[in-house]
């Protein structure tokens, strides 16, 4: 079975802040810009949302307004995937062509790429197996979640720029390097946007 993990630029503090902010106007913009998306995920869903599980908009209303979350644990899915809706509304999405999709320990082979690279300020990997949904927010298996703060970025990049002074080039596999610069890639466009982060979920 396969996974994707999907990145977006974003102001992180901005985002955590639209949990529980109870805005109407956002609840209208999403239900309007992601309506088809939201049909699509309740038709695939149907057969949990019959069981119990909250439909896609009643999710992004209880993220919104910070609760109640009252489906049965299992079904907590839903307000993940309304917090990744989130945050493709107000983020740029991140090319994830190395990423998605992706099987079995990819994602830590990466980072044994970057880690060879001396970058250690990030891992790949945290961005799927850490739990970055903001407080409160339920969540079960699947999306995980998580984040790479602007400071963090500019210190991986840093550690690049120190590598190459060192001109410490170590032997990576060529679909290793792909990915390594991907992540790059990313970490310059938090570069170029001070306070933005990145934020990953794999799905």
């Amino acid at each position: 079975m396969s996974s994707s993990l999907s990145v977006y630029l974003l102001d992180l503090d901005a985002t955590h802040k639209l949990v529980g902010s109870g805005d109407e106007q956002l609840l209208t913009v999403v239900r309007d810009r992601f309506g088809d998306d939201l049909a699509s995920s309740d038709d695939w869903f149907s057969s949990e949302i019959a069981q119990g599980a909250p439909t896609a908009f009643e999710a992004l209303t209880a993220v919104v307004h910070g609760g109640p979350y009252p489906a049965p644990a299992q079904y907590a899915f839903q307000y993940g995937y309304a917090y990744k809706r989130l945050c493709s509304l107000t983020g740029s999405f991140l090319d994830n062509s190395s990423f998605s999709p992706f099987r079995g320990s990819w994602l830590e082979v990466v980072d044994e790429g970057l880690r060879a690279l001396r970058i250690t300020a990030v891992s790949v990997a945290e961005l799927g197996y850490y739990d970055g949904l903001p407080a409160g927010v339920p969540h079960y298996e699947l999306p995980r979640c998580g984040e790479w703060t602007h400071e963090q970025c500019l210190a991986a990049l840093e550690q690049f720029e120190q590598t190459k002074r060192d001109d410490h080039a170590p032997p990576l596999e060529p679909e290793v390097v792909e990915a390594v610069m991907d992540v790059l890639g990313w970490l310059r466009h938090a570069q170029q946007r001070p306070g933005f982060g990145i934020v990953g979920f794999v799905s």
